[in-house]
């Protein structure tokens, strides 16, 4: 297993884990942006710039099964009360092998970094690009540790006839690189789609997000 939060993704994504030993190993945040967890098969990986001491001795006093306590939501407060972010969902993560051919989709780059979509995306990930096609969007960007991320959306109307599918596949023939996805667990329709385009689940994530700067917005959850 690598020695950087970098390592193990770049490694995870080749279908090389950590060891299902019940450890948890702790490394440093690759940028300042993002905090968090990973939970693969039986073993965990905290990073953060935190002190490794803090996180242990919090994580052993978690009174739950050792194996869930990374994800449990008693940890994922403290570490957010200790560090002063937030998180909003607890992912499952999957990765995809790029794919040869040419997208079947008509998509359209959209240039435009005032579009609602691509402000939004830049929020969480760098060199954001983002197209459409009628009835749905893709966006590809640089996220954790600068792995290449993929999100699609679909417009209502047009759910339920491969379009997701299409969109997701579609990310994996515009990349040259695997292709991550942070899906919602309880968003069975994404599964599905990113499922059946080829993706993979390798593990759970919580991301834990710096505040960002701008006026109060009363508590309010900032989502994708």
């Amino acid at each position: 297993m690598g020695d950087t939060l970098r390592d193990i993704l770049v490694a995870a994504a080749r279908g090389v884990f950590p060891p299902p030993n019940g450890a948890t190993t702790v490394v440093r945040q690759h940028s300042h942006r993002d905090a968090g967890v990973l939970a693969f098969t039986a073993h965990s990986v905290v990073f953060t710039d935190e002190d490794e001491g803090w996180v242990r001795e919090t994580l052993a006093r978690i009174d739950c099964d050792a194996l869930a306590a990374t994800m449990n939501p008693r940890f994922l407060a403290a570490f957010m009360d200790r560090t002063g972010r937030s998180n909003d969902t607890i992912d499952l993560l999957a990765v995809a092998a790029p794919l040869a051919g040419r997208p079947p989709l008509a998509l359209t780059e959209i240039d435009d970094p005032d579009h609602h979509r691509v402000a939004r995306a830049l929020d969480h990930r760098d060199d954001v690009r983002v197209w459409a096609t009628d009835g749905g969007l893709l966006v590809l960007g640089r996220g954790l540790a600068g792995r290449l991320e993929a999100a699609v959306e679909v417009d209502e109307g047009v759910r339920h006839r491969g379009l997701g599918r299409a969109l997701a596949s579609a990310a994996r023939q515009l990349a040259t690189e695997p292709v991550w996805a942070q899906l919602a667990p309880g968003n069975a329709r994404s599964l599905r789609a990113f499922q059946a385009a080829g993706y993979l689940p390798v593990g759970a994530e919580a991301l834990l997000t710096a505040a960002r700067p701008g006026p109060a917005t009363g508590g309010q959850c900032q989502g994708l």
